[in-house]
């Protein structure tokens, strides 16, 4: 049926036939207007891959500090060490907020933060064995390739002797956060102070090398063109047929309230729906033959739209998000329960199931 509307678009004859798709391809289906029938192949190519299961975690979110040494122009949660409202937690607020965790049912605690430039290595190895030995059967998901590559320039270690130190405290998975779009030319008008788009990537294959496997994200919404999107689902495509230590693609929206770059009016509204969507579909369609799993963030989404996105070629939920600190600083509601995700997916006729962070099935609702 797909293949009769299919007229006008090489790029979507090529995804229903199950090829992989080009650079060209890609940025063809960038400028696309017909968003049913791209949402329609999406879909398609989702049920072929991961059926009608929709997935989320029980995950706790924990934001060690605020306090970072870099700056972003997109990021409304980072403070200056000092600043009336810097916090950084000790580890007994740590080891007390992860136990809450572990009473409220999470199965994964996320751990992030901004690059701090007065923590020692030692406290983040201290922070994963405290956790690790109170709470063993916990998956701890914790820092990013990019929290890491600062943690190597300030300790003076290299990224591999850092992982495998953090990995040796209690390390299981890290998170996809840090990688916003890779390529230099929109990552330096979006980030001040990070790693390279390619250092990240570095980073990551050393992980996924070591077997600590991860999420990667990828945040539009903001000044990007077509072809920064495109460039980026193609790297991870090409690291991910060397490691296959991804687990999921999280597609970040951009979420414009108290960052600079709303202040500069570098951006004065977030991206449409419509946009969002796009950006889901052509995400399973580029990575449709590596990576089985596209998150839906439906913090950023709001609930209701995330029910679309599922509709459009996701088939994950992310998770709970319990206490997520990040999107609250700019301004979005950031924290649901496990029968609300379950209640979201039965609305729109899709299997909702409990997963765990390597997306093994816990649970079937």
């Amino acid at each position: 049926m797909l293949e009769q509307l299919v007229r006008d678009s090489q790029a979507l004859d090529r995804a229903i036939a199950g090829e992989e798709l080009s650079y060209k391809d890609g940025i063809d289906l960038m400028n696309y207007d017909n968003l049913h029938l791209l949402g329609a192949v999406a879909d398609a190519t989702r049920k072929k891959l991961v059926g009608d299961t929709v997935t989320f975690a029980a995950s706790y979110y924990m934001n060690y500090t605020n306090v970072c040494a870099a700056s972003c122009q997109m990021c409304a949660f980072y403070r200056k060490d000092g600043a009336d409202d810097a916090y950084t937690l000790t580890l007994e607020e740590i080891e007390q907020r992860v136990g809450i965790a572990k009473q409220m049912g999470a199965t994964e605690v996320h751990i992030v933060g901004g690059f701090h430039p007065k923590l020692p290595l030692e406290y983040y190895e201290d922070m994963m064995k405290i956790i690790k030995t109170k709470h063993p059967q916990l998956n701890i998901k914790a820092l990013t390739a990019a929290e890491i590559f600062y943690l190597s320039k300030l300790t003076k270690n290299s990224t591999k002797e850092i992982l495998s130190r953090l990995k040796d405290a209690g390390l299981d998975s890290m998170p996809g956060g840090g990688a916003e779009l890779f390529h230099p030319e929109i990552r330096n008008k979006i980030i001040r102070g990070k790693c390279s788009g390619q250092e990240w990537l570095d980073v990551i294959e050393e992980a996924h090398t070591m077997g600590i496997k991860s999420n990667v994200t990828m945040l539009y919404g903001h000044i990007e063109k077509p072809e920064h999107v495109i460039d980026h689902l193609i790297k991870i495509r090409e690291l991910q047929k060397k490691t296959h230590g991804f687990l999921t693609l999280i597609p970040l929206k951009f979420s414009l309230d108290n960052t600079e770059l709303e202040r500069d009016h570098l951006v004065n509204n977030e991206c449409s729906s419509v946009y969002d969507l796009k950006i889901i579909e052509i995400s399973r369609l580029m990575l449709a033959n590596v990576l089985n799993n596209i998150s839906v963030y439906w913090v950023a989404y709001g609930k209701k739209l995330a029910q679309v996105a599922l509709s459009n070629g996701g088939n994950d939920l992310v998770g709970t998000a319990f206490s997520e600190e990040i999107y609250r600083a700019a301004g979005k509601p950031t924290t649901s329960s496990i029968e609300e995700l379950a209640t979201m997916v039965k609305e729109i006729g899709r299997v909702p199931a409990q997963r765990n962070t390597h997306f093994k099935i816990l649970k079937q609702f």
